[in-house]
């Protein structure tokens, strides 16, 4: 079956639902309110079923003082029928609504002319005449306009034969939704007595059925609720499962009434998420009151969302009737994918500004020259998903990211940046959490970053074994990048910048080469601790008699300790490796099975000062093992 959301436009009681109560015998007033007052003050719903067709009717008010409840309803449909009283003919709200329905995209409108049987026939040609007058200018011109009575019932027949075959050609003219994932904004919310939480909407994307969970966007929530669907009523009939492109109300538990009111959006889980910070394009109406330059306050509505935020052009002052690059600041979070449409108003006094459709549902501020590249990019669907891969940098981008950018499946996300992948625009990788995309660019800086900071460090030190890989991967990456650190040495190692020498990195071929001096001070340096034998001075203490610079003799320090000759105990004191080795071999002699430290310090003829870091070496190393006070001799 076919499945058509229609809205209702126009001016105040210019007959639309009295229209709709006609065509479809459901009257849209639900409040006492609007059938005392005679005028719909909030959304109103309806439908009707053509034998493969189901039409969906929302009736949107028409008082300029409800417009905010008007554009609730307006979002997600695709035909509109503008109604237009053959008596008063254009009238203000006419030409707001018909501007909301082409900012907003909807692609086809038919014109009821009502009350026909109040006027004579030159008075409705003059009306049928505003009317094409109207429409010349827009994307409707030379939509069909038919006279109707609701109360004499003329003109009903052909009018509803021709909603029929304009939704027919609306359903078959493009994406209904039914291949994304599952979306409802949320227009209505209330509690029925024993069955709780209801809410009803126009199901933009996707589908659900019962024992389905959904998430639960409002922007008094901090992080999604979920919430799990217990019955679907489509049109006021229970179903098994809703359809994109129906008129939805469903049951819910997990979720309280405060939580889902107007303005919430239902949605599939892990896909979406909420901003408040957009790019998009945005068209000024003609009639917009002055040009917009700096921020302006507005009233951004999307779907059946409406907050508060601020909007500034990004490409210069945007004139009234003139479209431009924007970005909104939302003081609450709003759920938006690029491709939604969306109006802003003006605050006060309350009027259309204009509207136009999100580019980029995550925009960060931008300045500069940075600030114009993303512009040249952002309107490019091919350009926009290469600059949001650009500019996770060295983290790569996870698929997620994207889904909430776009609102697409991940397994779809991953099957276009993989599209990209083989034409040589990205690079993938797999990490522990999944596959990440990565820019070419990205790689080739960090390589190059890599190259001159291994460089740079081995100049400066020019004896040191390597550049420890953790300082490397620390100043290598950024801290929101070091778990691809292990990644990002691949590809150095691959590449020839480095090789990897258990915890340290290294320019492949290079060796560390001691000068003259160098080497006769390391000579005499080990020969002065070896002689020493367990307790030698320090380097320290010998390069001062010796009058060596300090910054030598650390140097030629650490080559003796990174080659083994020397080895630096717990507490940082320094003896020589043969020292140790002749401890551990007359231990392993002596015939003890365990000793005290007194004995230790006995037999080596020790102080405490040196004793106990000795013994801690031995325990790392395996020679003793510590049982309480006493140490164990491990033989093997």
């Amino acid at each position: 079956m076919q499945r058509v959301i229609i809205g209702t436009a126009g001016h105040i009681d210019h007959g639309k639902t009295t229209l709709l109560r006609a065509l479809t015998g459901i009257d849209c007033d639900r409040w006492a309110e609007e059938k005392a007052r005679g005028i719909t003050i909030d959304l109103g719903f309806a439908h009707l079923e053509e034998d493969d067709l189901q039409i969906g009717f929302i009736d949107v008010p028409g008082h300029e003082r409800f417009m905010h409840n008007a554009l609730a309803g307006l979002g997600g449909i695709r035909l509109v029928l503008l109604v237009v009283a053959a008596d008063e003919g254009v009238k203000p709200q006419t030409r707001e609504h018909l501007a909301i329905c082409q900012l907003l995209g909807i692609p086809r409108a038919l014109v009821a002319l009502t009350k026909a049987d109040l006027v004579d026939g030159e008075l409705l040609e003059l009306a049928q005449l505003e009317v094409e007058e109207l429409l010349e200018t827009t994307p409707y011109a030379g939509s069909p306009i038919l006279p109707v009575s609701s109360t004499t019932g003329s003109g009903l027949d052909a009018l509803r034969q021709a909603l029929a075959d304009a939704a027919r050609r609306a359903a078959s003219s493009g994406d209904d939704g039914g291949a994304r994932p599952f979306r409802l904004p949320v227009d209505r919310a209330f509690v029925l007595k024993g069955l709780g939480v209801v809410v009803t909407g126009t199901l933009v994307g996707g589908s659900t059925a019962p024992g389905e969970s959904a998430e639960v966007h409002a922007p008094a929530l901090r992080q999604p609720q979920t919430a799990r669907v217990r019955s679907v009523q489509v049109h006021g009939r229970s179903r098994e499962r809703a359809l994109a492109g129906e008129r939805t109300a469903l049951q819910l538990t997990g979720v309280g009434l405060e939580t889902v009111g107007r303005g919430a959006q239902l949605a599939a889980p892990g896909i979406f998420r909420g901003t408040r910070t957009l790019c998009a394009r945005l068209t000024l109406l003609p009639e917009a009151p002055e040009a917009i330059s700096g921020y302006a306050p507005v009233r951004f509505h999307l779907y059946s969302s409406e907050v508060v935020g601020r909007l500034r052009p990004l490409t210069g002052p945007l004139e009234p009737g003139a479209a431009g690059l924007v970005e909104i600041r939302l003081a609450a979070p709003v759920v938006a994918i690029r491709g939604d449409r969306f109006v802003v108003r003006r605050p006060s006094p309350a009027t259309t500004l204009g509207g136009g459709e999100i580019l980029d549902s995550h925009w960060r501020r931008r300045r500069g020259r940075l600030l114009h590249d993303a512009l040249a990019a952002i309107a490019d669907p091919e350009r926009a998903i290469l600059l949001w891969v650009l500019e996770t940098g060295e983290r790569g981008l996870a698929a997620a990211e994207l889904s909430h950018r776009l609102g697409w499946r991940p397994e779809e996300v991953q099957a276009e940046l993989d599209r990209r992948v083989a034409d040589g625009k990205l690079l993938r990788v797999e990490t522990g959490r999944g596959p990440r995309w990565l820019a070419p660019a990205v790689v080739e800086r960090v390589l190059d970053r890599g190259r001159k900071l291994l460089g740079d460090y081995l100049t400066s030190d020019r004896l040191a074994r390597g550049m420890p890989k953790a300082q490397f991967l620390n100043r290598l990456l950024p801290r929101r990048a070091q778990d691809m650190g292990e990644i990002f040495l691949r590809w150095l190692k691959r590449e020839k910048i480095l090789v990897l020498a258990g915890d340290v990195v290294n320019i492949p071929g290079r060796k560390a080469q001691l000068t003259d001096e160098e080497s006769a001070l390391a000579q005499t340096l080990l020969q002065r601790i070896e002689a020493a034998g367990l307790t030698p001075p320090s380097p320290a203490e010998i390069g001062e008699e010796l009058g060596t610079k300090e910054q030598i003799l650390a140097g030629v320090t650490r080559y003796l300790l990174e080659r083994g000759k020397l080895v630096q105990l717990p507490t940082g004191l320094i003896t020589s490796a043969a020292a140790l080795e002749t401890m551990r071999r007359e231990l392993l002699a002596s015939g003890w099975d365990t000793f005290s430290v007194p004995q230790f310090k006995e037999r080596f003829d020790l102080s405490r000062k040196w004793a106990i870091p000795l013994l801690e070496h031995l325990d790392s190393s395996g020679t003793t093992r510590r049982l309480g006070d006493r140490r164990q001799i491990v033989r093997r």
